[in-house]
């Protein structure tokens, strides 16, 4: 949660940055993106790391740095000393996304891990929503540094009470340490899987990541459209992960993860037709956006769980691997976008257009062989 935090409680805070640091707001949208850059780094250093030594340490060491980075932030002068700062910051704070599933199965039974990684999934998906709305509350009543502090200190808390109490995490080391990322690299199945996966997933982070800004400053809109907008996202997105055991059973893993990958692009071809017509009232995107959402909860489940089926017994990397396709996706998506970030709505539903479509494309080519 702290980790997906250090995106969306920091999101209402960015277009306000450069009348608080040196900077443009194209640079600004940096901020967004390298931090998801740093942490597809980190993904990678620690799925490899965690194959080797004891998890926990790790993670310890992993929060620790997060906390010092997040303070260091605050004390930043310019928006481009920002952007250096969250690349590291994302780096730091990457180890959870990589070991907590590896722990929570050490900690229960097959039933039970599974309950509480879905319990442990639903929680994540209200960051997104809830997070945006304490970030814009704190705007307005503190700065754009609060957000840094409150995320720093919390997990500065998490990393003194698993040093003196370190029993309260399982010991983990992985034994797949025979296998390495070459090989995924060279699983055709696995590498059509999670690039699908993050090209749903990222096509949503891009349009996310840039939707502030737009809707402020290009759409005549405030930032509570923006989370009004979130929070129907998300609910669409519960609602349809929730129902996605149901839906698999009856129609097939394959059937969903195609369908939800459809819908996502034509939530995203939507709001893209709708820049072209005009894009002048935030509230229409709260339809649209639903819809790509929807999609997600559909194909979201089976489409990791197939991703780190392909994996064989190289299932940690493989997790690793695909969330970092995901978070770079993101970066590379928004950092394609930010120079264009001031003409509205149209570049950046155009981008997020064109990757959920290239995820409609690898889905085929999947079910076709």
């Amino acid at each position: 949660m702290l980790g997906l935090a250090g995106t969306d409680l920091v999101l209402p805070a960015i277009p306000t940055l450069p009348n608080s640091l040196a900077g443009t707001i194209e640079q600004a949208q940096l901020v967004l993106a390298a931090y998801a850059a740093g942490s597809g780094i980190g993904l990678l250093f620690f799925g490899e790391l965690g194959a080797r030594y004891d998890q926990r340490r790790l993670l310890m060491a992993s929060l620790a740095g997060f906390a010092v980075l997040s303070l260091l932030a605050t004390m930043t002068t310019s928006v481009l000393a920002l952007v250096g700062v969250r690349l590291l910051q994302g780096f730091a704070g990457s180890a959870a996304a990589v070991f907590a599933p590896g722990m929570i199965r050490k900690m229960f039974n097959e039933a039970a891990a599974m309950r509480a990684l879905g319990l442990m999934g639903s929680i994540e998906s209200m960051v997104p929503a809830l997070a945006p709305i304490l970030g814009a509350w704190l705007l307005i009543y503190y700065d754009w540094q609060i957000s840094f502090v409150i995320i720093g200190a919390l997990s500065a808390v998490l990393a003194v009470v698993w040093l003196f109490f370190p029993s309260l995490l399982p010991s983990v080391r992985s034994t797949q340490s025979s296998q390495g990322y070459g090989t995924l690299l060279q699983n055709r199945q696995f590498q059509n899987y999670a690039l699908s996966q993050a090209f749903t997933l990222g096509g949503l982070l891009i349009f996310v990541f840039g939707a502030p800004t737009v809707i402020t400053l290009s759409m005549g809109g405030s930032l509570s459209d923006f989370v009004i907008m979130q929070v129907i996202g998300i609910a669409f997105y519960v609602a349809s992960a929730n129902l996605v055991g149901l839906t698999v059973e009856r129609f097939g893993a394959q059937t969903m993860i195609l369908l939800g990958s459809v819908m996502g692009a034509i939530g995203f071809s939507s709001i893209f037709a709708y820049s072209i017509w005009g894009a002048n009232n935030p509230q229409v995107l709260w339809g649209l956006f639903a819809i790509s959402n929807l999609g997600l909860g559909l194909r979201g489940p089976p489409g990791f769980y197939n991703a780190v089926l392909a994996a064989g017994d190289n299932d940690a990397r493989g997790a690793a691997l695909m969330l970092l396709y995901v978070l770079m996706t993101a970066a590379l998506g928004t950092a394609a976008v930010a120079p264009f970030i001031e003409l509205g709505l149209m570049p950046l539903s155009f981008a997020a257009t064109l990757v959920t479509w290239a995820s409609v494309a690898l889905v085929m080519r999947t079910n076709a062989s």
